[in-house]
């Protein structure tokens, strides 16, 4: 297993994460990703830990908590081994404080984390969506006192744009507070939109992403073809609205070129599309999920080779879509791209 930097902190994580939104699994979303209970989880957690994978991804939302109980019942009596990423700030009841970063739901909200997790500190937490009600200094001093109370080893966020990022950045340079160090993001060979904006940022500002949903939120694993209809036992039948939408037509033109270069390498097409996006910039980690062993098998089979550069260059063009405004004149115009870095 390939281990890097996190951003631009000292952490080392390894290539492949685990995604922990299949333990517990309840409810039309959380239930359709998977239900594993702990002795499962821990025998996948046996799995990822022989292959050097020892990040484990959850949040305080999947299945109301459930999943982080059942990755606390499976790491238990190896917690040095493993690394804890968890996210907070959905909501987890009605009550008006039961969302979001004020000082007193993220103080709570890692309190409840950790006894769910059975352990006393987090390696990485991260906010799982911008509270724009609550002032980004709370936010930032809350999380500081939380890292110096040991409860917390390193902080991020998940699903900001790039000015919310920025600016708290900046606060946080302002007042020295600890600076977000990880940016979980959706990001596929459908899904490219975080190269616009967020990816130039992570370089310049020294986050690392964490990818999620890299299949593009179950569609490119291989079973969705052209001219055929949704394969009967998709989880797509139940969950499409929940996730990113993608074009047909653009889908279908990326499979077809991950198609290609499955057969060109004798892997699969899901291991292709990972393998992809372990070379772009800033990724330092894809979070993969499983329902069983055989799956997490196939997915663990991503690392260990490299896409050639033409064949990176045929996925690319195949998955390419417009840029939205304001970034299509630096990709279109000569007088604005001698103004920009050559594209990431």
């Amino acid at each position: 297993m390939d281990y890097r930097r996190l951003g631009a902190s000292g952490l080392k994580v390894p290539a492949l994460s685990f995604g922990a939104g299949t333990l517990g699994g309840s409810g039309p979303l959380f239930g359709a990703w998977g239900n594993s209970d702990a002795t499962e989880a821990r025998w996948l957690v046996d799995i990822c830990l022989e292959a050097g994978v020892n990040l484990f991804d959850t949040a305080d939302v999947y299945s109301n908590g459930a999943s982080e109980e059942v990755l606390g019942a499976a790491i238990k009596g190896r917690r040095d081994a493993v690394l804890i990423s968890t996210k907070t700030s959905l909501p987890m009841g009605d009550g008006p404080n039961n969302a979001g970063s004020s000082r007193s739901r993220l103080i709570k909200a890692v309190e409840d984390a950790l006894k769910r997790l059975g352990t006393d500190y987090i390696d990485l937490l991260q906010l799982h969506a911008f509270d724009a009600a609550t002032p980004i200094e709370e936010v930032l001093s809350t999380l500081d006192s939380l890292v110096r109370a040991g409860k917390l080893r390193y902080v991020g966020v998940s699903n900001f744009s790039g000015w919310q990022v920025m600016k708290s950045l900046g606060l946080a340079d302002k007042h020295g507070y600890p600076r977000y160090v990880a940016h979980q993001v959706y990001y596929s060979l459908v899904g490219r939109d975080y190269e616009w904006e967020l990816m130039p940022l992570g370089l310049d500002q020294g986050l690392g992403a964490l990818v999620w949903s890299p299949l593009g939120w179950g569609r490119l694993t291989g079973k969705i073809r052209r001219g055929e209809p949704l394969p009967e036992k998709s989880r797509l039948h139940d969950t499409a609205s929940f996730g990113p939408p993608v074009e047909d037509e653009q889908l279908y033109r990326v499979v077809d070129a991950l198609d290609t270069a499955a057969k060109e390498t004798g892997k699969t097409v899901p291991q292709v599309a990972i393998n992809w996006l372990l070379q772009r910039p800033t990724v330092a980690s894809v979070i993969i999920g499983a329902r069983n062993e055989e799956q997490l098998r196939q997915n663990l089979g991503a690392v260990g080779w490299s896409l050639t550069s033409d064949q990176i260059k045929k996925l690319d063009a195949a998955s390419a879509v417009t840029a939205p405004y304001p970034y299509f004149p630096y990709r279109r115009q000569e007088g604005f791209a001698r103004l920009s870095p050559a594209a990431v």
